[in-house]
Parts: structure tokens; sequence; C-alpha cells
């Protein structure tokens, strides 16, 4: 049986690995993005639709949900689109602030709620969030993008609930720090009284992290398994580095991790 996956984010890393692989299992891919003119590979599959969707815009979440269903109903909702926000926090515009929460969190939610309609009278369909590992070992200078990782996890336990006896389930992928142009494409942010130690940060993180890191490729795979193995579990923990990341929490706890982390970044 064909089934559809609508995906936010769809237009590079995580997002495009995804459309990709479901594509390639005979799926439907509704792919939504920012500027959907402006995309070449994808267009290039036959079982891949392009949306146009900023989720930051709440008509658009609602006119993007519309359209998809009537593409083809709905069967898993991959909500994968966010940004970085990288600095200082006292840096920091409040315009700054609020996107970075109005995407990440509530522009999700949002995506989410637009579709439950739909879900809730098919008694069906999946809902999976790309959260970070940073939800649990909040790094230095991405401590807003952290918590709107974070509030994801909870807001995913709490819907849980709700959800539970309507035939929909809903998972979060929680991924470290990977291969793709996330780094390049955050929106940095600059303090004076912060820039040596951020400086020194942003060596350490180029440097003895990078080879560590997962492709969206591998992590793209997790979320193939999240959608289609019809489990109740909620957290999938994603790649080598976000599960040596675990493992080390669950160990030490997060006194000692945030110790450790002090040490390294801030010699």
């Amino acid at each position: 049986m064909n089934k559809t996956i609508f995906i936010t984010g769809a237009s590079s890393g995580l997002g495009k690995a995804a459309a990709q692989l479901f594509a390639s299992k005979g799926w439907t891919v509704i792919a939504a993005m920012r500027h959907p003119e402006k995309e070449t590979e994808l267009t290039q599959l036959s079982n891949v639709h392009l949306l146009k969707l900023d989720i930051s815009n709440a008509r658009q979440i609602l006119q993007a949900a519309s359209e998809a269903e009537e593409i083809s109903p709905v069967d898993v909702l991959f909500n994968n689109a966010a940004y970085g926000l990288m600095g200082a926090f006292e840096g920091t515009t409040d315009e700054q602030l609020a996107q970075q929460i109005n995407t990440n969190f509530l522009g999700t939610i949002l995506v989410t709620k637009a579709f439950l309609p739909y879900f809730r009278t098919r008694k069906s369909g999946t809902i999976i969030t790309v959260t970070s590992s940073t939800a649990n070992i909040p790094y230095p200078f991405v401590a807003v993008y952290a918590a709107t990782k974070s509030a994801l996890e909870t807001w995913t336990e709490g819907m849980s609930y709700e959800l539970n006896g309507l035939g929909i389930g809903i998972k979060t992928i929680l991924p470290a720090y990977m291969q793709t142009n996330f780094g390049s494409n955050a929106q940095m942010v600059t303090h004076e009284a912060y820039q040596e130690v951020f400086d020194e940060y942003i060596t350490v993180m180029r440097g003895d992290a990078a080879a560590q890191r997962d492709t969206p490729e591998s992590i793209a795979n997790i979320v193939y398994e999240a959608a289609t193995d019809g489990k109740k579990q909620l957290h999938y923990t994603a790649g080598d580095l976000a599960s040596s990341e675990y493992t080390w929490l669950r160990k030490d706890g997060i006194d000692a991790v945030i110790d450790s982390m002090q040490k390294r970044f801030f010699r």
C-alpha cells in the first residue's frame, strides 16, 4: 500500500535526505520548504511533490496542510524544519529570540495542529519531530535553540497521552550535530564581552567534533525506522555521536557533564 509523508524543511540536510529515502521506498513525498522554486534535485523524482511553507507563517501552515491532503492523505508528518541561533544570549535581540521560538517550537506545534483533524478522522497517522541531543545536554552558546528542542521533547511526551487511543503515534528523533550546513546557516550573534570564549568554542567544535558527526543519510534511516516499525517508542536517539552523548549523560549525570564541557570549551 502506497503511503505518504509530509516533510518540513526539505530543501537540505536531513529533510532532503529523508525525502530522497522515502521516495526510494515508494512513498509519496510532500516536501515543504520556503523556496520550492529553487529546488532542483527533488524535482527529478516523480513521487515527490513540492509545497511552499515557512513554518513561522500560520496562514501558510493551514494552506500547506490542506494542499497536502488534496495531493494524497498524509500518513506521516515529519517535523524537521528549524534553524540555529548561535552566540552569546546577551547579544540577542528580542526579535531574534521571538523568531527562534516561533520557528523551532511554535511553528512545529502549529504544523502538527493543522494535520491532527485529518489524522483523527482517519484514526491513523504518525507524527515524528526532530529535536536534538542538546535537549539532554545543552551546549554553550546555543541555549535558546536547545530550549526549543527540550520544549518539543516535553510537548511530545504530553501529547502522547492525548493521542493515545486515537490511533495516532507521536515520536521524536534526537540527532547530534550532523554533517550538514546547519552551522553555516545558523544566525550568529556577537557580543564583545563573550567574543573570546565564543571564538574558542567555535574552534573546538570545528575541530575535534567534526570527524564524529553523523551524515543526514544515516539519520534519515532512523526516521524511516520510526515511521515504519509500529512501535509506541517515544524517543529515538539518532546516530553514533548522540548515542555516545546519551551514554555519557546516563553514566555521569548532568552536573558532571556540564563541568566536563566547561573545562573542554573554556580552557
